[in-house]
């Protein structure tokens, strides 16, 4: 009897843990939060690899989407910010006592993707699952380096228009669950771990305050500056 009640406790708290990976699919409402592992590859940052950002945090309400790559150090990040009502495209940059941002025209690209100008999609007919949800597959090519294919998933079962719009992978419509960025000289791969339903403020995807605003190429000497420290 005890071992019956331990392996039914074991099992309905390892469901409870999974659930927010498992139990989303085709029905997962308009908002909620992504939640990303992060790994670096190639020529990183000398700042030791505990300063450096562990987690992306995605937050995504109705076509409003938000990336947030925040170091525990300093409290130290990038902000990508996209409210397509509001006409709102903004890149937030933190370090310190520092804090400034570039506000985007619609279409343009966010600050910190040069090296990714120019990259190749390429859709395939491979599929895959990943936090319950039914993924796409899309290879990836870079200019500076046309033998090297990269593995993108993508879902269109989160309800986010455009959600690529001002980034390498404007071309793709559909949620990235596992992809990488390359900024400055760090190639950074991101993948999804949980997908929390979690219901956000309007709030949330306004105009951040006090921050100081600067041109696009001042915020690209600043993000090459913060991420090859």
């Amino acid at each position: 009897m005890r071992i019956s009640y331990t392996l039914l406790l074991v099992a309905v708290i390892y469901e409870f843990a999974g659930s927010s990976c498992k139990e989303n699919g085709r029905d997962f409402p308009g908002q909620g939060e992504i939640h990303y592992s992060v790994e670096y590859a190639g020529k990183i940052s000398q700042m030791p690899l505990e300063f450096m950002p562990k987690n992306l945090v995605v937050a995504f309400k109705d076509d409003n989407i938000m990336y947030k790559l925040i170091s525990p150090f300093g409290n130290s990040g990038i902000i990508n910010l996209a409210n397509p009502s509001k006409e709102i495209y903004d890149t937030y940059l933190s370090m310190f006592t520092i804090k400034y941002f570039y506000s985007l025209e619609p279409g343009e690209c966010y600050p910190g993707f040069d090296a990714m100008e120019g990259i190749e999609i390429k859709r395939t007919s491979k599929s895959s699952t990943i936090c319950g949800f039914n993924c796409k597959n899309a290879e990836v090519t870079l200019p500076s380096d046309r033998n090297k294919v990269y593995d993108v998933w993508y879902t269109d079962e989160i309800a986010v228009k455009n959600p690529n719009a001002s980034t390498p992978y404007k071309q793709i419509e559909g949620v990235l669950m596992s992809f990488f960025f390359v900024i400055g000289n760090s190639e950074i791969h991101f993948h999804a771990e949980n997908v929390y339903k979690t219901e956000l403020p309007d709030e949330t995807f306004d105009r951040k305050e006090k921050y100081v605003r600067v041109s696009k190429e001042d915020m690209n000497k600043f993000i090459g500056k913060i991420v090859n420290l």
